[in-house]
């Protein structure tokens, strides 16, 4: 079935649907964010790995007034390779980590990346899980049933999703409503759509729905239609 209707990148509708859902998500508690960052690196996944690089450093600026925010690197490639870095604090600890991959042909390990954040917030809280990838090659009720369990222990998952594969989309939105999450598409075209969006879910990892109304006053944009779906709670 041909998919050339699709749209490619988010329209304004699925964005305002993505920030409600952001705005709905449980209330952080604590000082320090903990925040898994997730990313699909077959080979595909090149360039949007290098637009990842260079975005990642705003994740840590965005949350440093509010007690700041670690982040682990989760990734997977080739034949079975899978990857977490310790817990990082530093934008350079994290860039030296992320330039030091390429990406490798394979097929997805999504399910090992939500088994793997169920882990970690039972040793810990993890206050979200972000995911960005293309496609899905797995069994969508064995990701769905994962889901759940993160959406039982408080932990939504942000999945931001690049082209418009059909099937992958549809696992993906629902992988966000069974966790509590939310979901958008993105493109090379809106890295700026992109940037803003991994900025809000950094704040709202590290401070909760207020520290996102600040954000949104001082951004303006896309972060400020999340701070309006905030004001209506």
């Amino acid at each position: 079935m041909s998919n050339d209707k699709l749209p490619t990148r988010s329209s304004d509708a699925e964005v305002a649907e993505f920030l409600r859902k952001l705005a709905r998500a449980p209330a952080v508690q604590g000082s320090r964010g903990r925040l898994i960052f997730a990313l699909d690196a077959t080979a595909s996944r090149q360039p949007t790995w290098d637009r990842a690089c260079q975005l990642q450093g705003e994740m840590f600026t965005e949350t440093a007034s509010l007690g700041g925010l670690t982040i682990q690197l989760v990734w997977y490639r080739g034949f079975g390779e899978f990857d977490a870095s310790p817990w990082l604090s530093q934008a350079p600890d994290l860039l030296r980590r992320m330039s030091a991959v390429f990406c490798l042909g394979g097929i997805t390990q999504i399910g090992r990346v939500l088994s793997h954040a169920i882990q970690e917030t039972r040793k810990h809280r993890v206050n979200a899980l972000v995911f960005v990838g293309d496609c899905v090659e797995e069994d969508i009720d064995k990701l769905c049933h994962l889901a759940g369990e993160l959406g039982l222990l408080g932990v939504p998952v942000f999945i931001f999703q690049e082209g418009n594969e059909p099937v992958a989309a549809e696992a993906f939105r629902q992988i966000a409503r069974l966790s509590h999450g939310a979901y958008c598409r993105f493109d090379a075209d809106s890295a700026r759509q992109l940037r803003e969006l991994l900025s809000a879910v950094a704040v709202y990892a590290a401070g909760g729905r207020r520290a996102l109304e600040d954000f949104g006053r001082r951004k303006g944009g896309l972060a400020l239609q999340l701070t309006h779906q905030v004001q209506r709670r």
